[in-house]
């Protein structure tokens, strides 16, 4: 117990020390004083993930239709916004795409910069719903640990990049990601309108081998600003080394069975990843079952 009590008493006294350090302009954001509301709504997420299926169990399944293409596509415009924002302030404010150390003034473009990332971490944890959904209509084959992996720590740790590192070089990543995310969800709202459109689906894997591209493009884009000694804290590049890797190992074992392992005539395009190819959901449906017995058939819920 005297252990526990030091090593608690040891971190909260690192956590205050760090707030020193931390970017003032932010402080008084919605969200950012204190990391106890993105704490709580992550641990709501992981407890719904305990509570949804249950709840759903004797239930039938809701379709959710018009709610899935109007939130998709809101993915993509808030994505594409995030992307706009921080190409044209990075650019105005002579940005560079190999070294850039954070800039923590007021001048207008390192702030819209800040504002950007701000949105896109709030973009983090709007993707929780990318969950809900799937429960709620009983995909529980989606929610796999990459899925929940990806989603729970994403909103986390880029609370914590928001805090402390909310420019510089932490717009680089943000930029490729949301970009991606507008290819992700604009492919998964026109899964949503259904099978006419799906048919024409037939990129979605690619959007799986972009991300994997990120993946390399974040180690080797962290590992030589830490070769050329750029004044970006190094902690947050080694951070980016060792989250990135973790994806690329999962991803690249998603791809496999997904792509290399499954029969070609087994993919169907599907709406919010019901047999999408993007951010660990499964690709091949299972009709859901409760206790090894198959659910009666029925209609399934309206939204």
């Amino acid at each position: 117990m005297e252990v526990a009590a030091h090593f608690m008493n040891d971190s909260v006294e690192f956590y205050k020390w760090s707030l020193t350090i931390s970017d003032k302009r932010v402080e008084k954001w919605p969200m950012m004083s204190s990391p106890l509301p993105t704490l709580a709504i992550s641990c709501l997420y992981l407890l719904f993930l305990w509570a949804g299926p249950r709840y759903m169990q004797d239930r039938q399944p809701f379709t959710l239709r018009k709610t899935l293409i109007v939130y998709n596509f809101s993915m993509v415009v808030l994505n594409f916004y995030i992307a706009k924002e921080l190409l044209i302030a990075s650019r105005a404010a002579g940005y560079s795409y190999l070294c850039q150390p954070v800039s923590y003034s007021d001048d207008v473009n390192e702030v819209r910069i800040a504002s950007a990332l701000w949105w896109y971490y709030i973009s983090k944890g709007v993707e929780f719903l990318d969950t809900v959904f799937f429960i709620l209509r009983k995909k529980f084959n989606q929610v796999s640990f990459l899925h929940v992996y990806h989603h729970c720590t994403m909103f986390i740790l880029w609370w914590i990049g928001m805090k402390w590192v909310p420019g510089g070089q932490a717009f680089f990543g943000a930029t490729i990601n949301s970009s991606i995310h507008v290819l992700m969800y604009g492919y998964y709202g026109l899964a949503a309108l259904g099978p006419q459109i799906q048919k024409y689906l037939w990129w979605k894997k690619y959007i799986t081998i972009i991300q994997m591209i990120q993946f390399h493009v974040t180690i080797g884009h962290a590992g030589y600003s830490l070769y050329t000694g750029c004044p970006f804290p190094s902690w947050m590049q080694w951070a980016l080394i060792g989250y990135a890797v973790t994806f690329i190992v999962l991803f690249a074992n998603f791809y496999y069975h997904a792509y290399r392992r499954k029969p070609a005539a087994a993919r169907k395009p599907v709406a919010n990843g019901v047999s999408a190819a993007t951010n660990g959901h499964s690709k091949v449906e299972e009709e859901p079952q409760d206790n090894g017995k198959k659910l009666r058939k029925g209609r399934p819920k309206k939204e």
